[in-house]
C-alpha cells in the first residue's frame, strides 16, 4: 500500500497530559495537509480545534480517559460535552473491574449510554486489550457489538502494551456485522500499519505514520 493510501486510515493523536495548543494546532496542520481520517485530541481542545479546522477534518476525542472507571453518567455527559463543544467521534473507555466482575450487562448499559449521549456521531470503544484474557475479549467483541457501537479498539496507548496482530485476527474472528476495528498504540512503522489493516483494521491510532510521510517528503526534496 502507499504511505498516502495508509493516512487516509490514521486517527492522527495526541493525548499526551501535557499537550498544548501549539501542539495541537501543529497535529491539526498535519491531518489536513496529509488527509488522515481524524485528529483524535484532548476534550479540553474539542472546541477551539474544531472552530480551527472547520469542515477539513474530524474532531475525535476521547471518554473515560485512560483508566476506564468513571460511572457510566460521567462518561455519558463527558460525551455529550464532546458533541456540543463539536467533535465528530467519540472514542470512549469501558470500565474494566465490570469486565473482571463478567458484569458485560454493565458494560453494555454503559457503551448504550455514551451512543445516546454521541448523538450519531462516530464510537469507537477502547477495551485494553493488554489486560483481558482471550475468553473476555472474544466477549467483549459479542458485548460491542449488541451495544451498537461502530468500532472496537484494541488500546489507549497509556496502558501496558498496544495493539497486537493477534488482537486484530481475534476482533476480525469474532466482532458483529457492522463493526469496525481500530488498532491502536505501538504502531511504529510503515510495516506495521499495512499489516494491522490487512488482518482487518479500518483505523489506526497513531502519530507516527504522519512522521514518516514527513520524512518521506523531505527525501524527496
Amino acid at each position: 500500500m502507499k504511505i498516502e493510501e495508509i493516512l487516509g486510515y490514521v486517527d492522527h493523536t495526541l493525548l499526551s497530559q501535557t499537550a498544548t495548543w501549539e501542539e495541537i494546532r501543529g497535529l491539526c496542520d498535519e491531518a489536513v495537509k496529509y488527509q488522515t481520517a481524524s485528529v483524535c485530541i484532548p476534550p479540553s481542545y474539542v472546541r477551539r480545534a474544531k472552530e480551527y479546522v472547520g469542515d477539513k477534518m474530524a474532531v475525535c476525542t476521547v471518554v473515560g480517559f485512560p483508566n476506564g472507571y468513571n460511572t457510566a453518567e460521567m462518561k455519558a455527559a463527558e460525551a455529550a460535552d464532546a458533541v456540543k463543544n463539536g467533535a465528530d467521534e467519540v472514542d470512549m473507555v469501558i470500565n474494566l473491574g465490570w469486565v473482571k466482575d463478567e458484569s458485560y450487562d454493565l458494560v453494555e448499559e454503559e457503551i448504550r449510554a455514551v451512543k445516546k449521549a454521541a448523538e450519531g456521531r462516530i464510537l469507537k470503544v477502547i477495551i485494553e486489550t493488554c489486560f483481558l484474557t482471550e475468553e473476555e475479549k472474544i466477549q467483549l467483541c459479542d458485548t460491542v457489538t449488541r451495544a451498537g457501537a461502530d468500532y472496537i479498539k484494541t488500546s489507549t496507548g497509556f496502558g501496558g502494551a498496544g495493539a497486537t496482530y493477534d488482537d486484530i485476527r481475534l476482533f476480525a474472528e469474532h466482532v458483529g456485522e457492522g463493526v469496525k476495528i481500530k488498532a491502536a498504540g505501538g504502531i511504529s512503522s510503515l510495516e506495521d500499519a499495512e499489516r494491522f489493516l490487512r488482518l482487518g483494521a479500518a483505523r489506526l491510532g497513531t502519530s507516527r505514520i504522519v512522521k514518516l510521510a514527513k520524512q518521506t517528503e523531505e527525501e524527496r526534496s
